[in-house]
């Protein structure tokens, strides 16, 4: 039988209070050298995302991938090919690692997310697409397809996960934009049970990001440059996702909701993304220990997630009850002149662009490595 290995003590305190530990990381060296396992072991950690800049950071470094890339090249394999066989084959074998996780826990955790082309971020069709092509080509219960939460993006969360095909929504920044991703995911639920689907099989989480909008805003709050202002530095964030988990609070308290999870629908989790400090001035953990509730996860750069064993004091629940002051801060913040939409219209935009020029990093590196392979 399957056993949960044994987790640090602010895991375990994260774990505690319904909070999974998943790692923003995942190289094709860190499955080679047993690596993912024992952060698994040793770390606590249950799951691991990846995006295209942690694939473009792990094809550039070292020759792991060099064997399967000559390999390729052989069969006359284009650049987009040899991208969608590297990353889904590291995500395969990473969801072989996590299966007795994802077995002990009933589904929940032992998750791997994979994206789809970023390029596709306002083109739905073609976004379900590849959804359905990197579902079937990893070929593992464990896997999610990632899909960002432009306004494209929700009737494709909706019909991928209508498919019976499990969902990570990224880049999500706004209340608004969290309301209408929670809507996607439950009219795909509705269509999938229409459709007959076991419900029980069907996940989702929702990647709110939390650092992004900090840096954002504490931008803004400098070239205003009161002390009323710079003392509202490094509390969007965290407002602003405990508004977004109060918002899963109410959304899952509904009768629409209530007669899904009758007929085995799991809620779609919140997920804290983007949790590294960017500012050094902040404490390490902020956005681990300040996001503390239940049935929640937070994905985090390794660095993150060392400072959290070494010394982050994990006290329980530290979001709801929160909700006024959260909404004082965001209030606060439009008082000083700061336009809450403009804020998250902006990240939504450079998030996409950011993860655009991370995929065609990737494609360059790989054009790179084909032209080597052709030369042998």
């Amino acid at each position: 039988m399957s056993t949960i290995p044994t987790k640090p003590a602010s895991v375990q305190a994260l774990a505690d209070a319904g909070v999974s530990v998943w790692l923003d990381d995942l190289s094709r060296e860190m499955l080679r050298s047993g690596g993912l396992q024992e952060r698994i072991d040793s770390k606590g950690i249950v799951g691991v995302t990846t995006n295209p800049s942690i694939f473009q950071a792990a094809l550039a470094d070292g020759e792991a991938y060099d064997e399967q890339v000559n390999a390729l090249a052989a069969e006359g394999k284009d650049v987009d090919e040899v991208v969608f066989a590297l990353t889904t084959d590291d995500v395969r074998d990473a969801c072989d690692v996590f299966r007795p996780l994802h077995e002990a826990t009933d589904g929940v955790d032992g998750r791997v997310s994979i994206e789809v082309d970023p390029r596709l971020a306002h083109d739905a069709p073609r976004t379900v697409t590849m959804a359905r092509q990197l579902a079937e080509a990893v070929d593992r219960p464990q896997v999610f397809i990632k899909i960002p939460a432009t306004e494209a993006g929700l009737p494709a969360i909706t019909e991928t996960l209508a498919a019976g095909i499990s969902v990570n929504v990224t880049l999500i920044f706004s209340l608004e934009r969290y309301r209408a991703v929670m809507n996607a995911f439950i009219e795909g639920l509705e269509q999938a049970l229409a459709a007959g689907r076991d419900l029980s099989t069907i996940h989702s989480v929702a990647s709110f990001f939390v650092s992004r909008v900090d840096s954002e805003v504490d931008g803004r709050l400098e070239q205003i440059g009161t002390d009323e202002a710079l003392a509202l530095r490094g509390k969007a964030g965290v407002a602003n996702a405990r508004l977004a988990y109060q918002a899963y609070e109410e959304v899952f308290a509904t009768p629409r909701w209530q007669r899904l999870e009758d007929e085995g629908g799991r809620r779609q989790r919140p997920l804290w993304a983007s949790t590294g400090v960017k500012n050094p001035d902040y404490p390490d953990t902020m956005y681990v220990t300040e996001l503390v509730a239940a049935n929640t996860v937070n994905t985090m750069p390794e660095k993150t997630l060392d400072a959290t064993i070494d010394h982050a004091t994990v006290t329980g629940d530290t979001i709801t009850g929160s909700y006024a002051d959260a909404r004082e801060a965001l209030d606060a913040l439009a008082g000083l002149g700061i336009n809450y939409t403009d804020v998250t219209d902006t990240l939504e935009s450079e998030g996409v662009e950011k993860f655009d020029k991370a995929w065609e990093e990737l494609l360059d590196g790989v054009r790179a490595e084909l032209g080597k392979a052709a030369t042998r």
